[in-house]
């Protein structure tokens, strides 16, 4: 029997949708979206990282849903997904705007959360004026906008050129993961998350990046090691919050901080003591009441702007 893209039981298990849509890229690849609450509800739209899938949201839908109409969709090739031909930061950008354009009626506005190459993929999309037309505020999760491979701490030792080039080489091994194993946890703990973090979540992510197609894997990863958005990021100019874990070994912290300091419209800083990168796993709280204050402060705002 196939293993389940993602824990079945618990807080970490994804909830069913309410609805289920297909938004069509412009290239042509098919994004599997889900709905979730009621369609009346303020909007967020949430993109996941690489090897993850909606399944990563799963914490933040079951606290979202019951005030929120939460949107979340699989990368390509990613989750429910289909593979396709392209993979760049343009790709991910045009994923975005077609789930908004296929989520949200014309004019509607939403927060846009994303973690990781989710939140790439917003600043990828920032200058896009269909992001613009939807756009009311974003959260940046656990991510960067270049320099990727060089910052990572996943290796020991002193930064420069032999450990970058290890460090590309382990990231974009094409090596197949293979099942969870007790030392497949390990490895994945040490290299994403937090020391403290609980086995339930540890859980979690492990099942959802392994389920994640090899080929897939590898295809994202060399996009990931030639990242360059720094232009981008001065594009974004929608309210924008930052959340970074202080034990990321990914996306060390500094990121984060060059983000807030980039932005042209940076909101707040968040930095999560001992956290990895997977912090909606991690710290599944601050990350859900990072949403919340963005649409209350933002978007529940300009809803009202737009009322007669």
């Amino acid at each position: 029997m196939r293993r389940p893209a993602h824990v079945t039981a618990g807080p970490y298990a994804p909830p069913a949708a309410r609805r289920e849509l297909v938004a069509v890229s412009a290239d042509g690849a098919q994004l599997h979206v889900e709905v979730h609450g009621d369609e009346g509800a303020p909007a967020v739209v949430l993109a996941h990282g690489w090897t993850c899938s909606t399944a990563f949201w799963a914490a933040q839908i079951r606290a979202l849903a019951a005030t929120h109409r939460v949107v979340a969709y699989d990368q390509r090739g990613h989750g429910r997904s289909p593979a396709a031909h392209e993979h760049s930061t343009t790709a991910l950008a045009d994923d975005l705007v077609a789930v908004l354009g296929a989520a949200l009626a014309p004019g509607e506005r939403a927060v846009v959360a994303g973690h990781s190459m989710g939140g790439m993929t917003i600043m990828a999309a920032a200058a896009r004026p269909e992001f613009a037309e939807h756009a009311a505020a974003a959260l940046l999760c656990s991510t960067g906008s270049s320099r990727l491979v060089e910052r990572a701490t996943v290796l020991p030792g002193r930064a420069g050129r032999v450990r970058t080039r290890i460090t590309g080489a382990v990231l974009g091994s094409r090596a197949p993961l293979g099942p969870v194993t007790p030392v497949a946890r390990k490895v994945l703990k040490y290299a994403t998350m937090g020391p403290g973090s609980a086995p339930d979540r540890v859980e979690a992510c492990a099942a959802i990046v392994h389920a994640c197609p090899t080929g897939v894997r590898h295809a994202w990863s060399q996009v990931l090691a030639g990242l360059d958005l720094d232009a981008d990021v001065a594009r974004l100019t929608v309210p924008t919050a930052v959340i970074g874990g202080t034990a990321d070994r990914l996306t060390p912290v500094v990121h984060a901080r060059g983000l807030a300091a980039a932005l042209p419209n940076c909101v707040g800083l968040t930095e999560l003591t001992g956290m990895g990168h997977m912090t909606p796993v991690e710290a599944p709280e601050a990350v859900t009441r990072a949403v919340c204050e963005l649409t209350a402060r933002y978007l529940d705002t300009t809803e009202k702007e737009k009322t007669p």
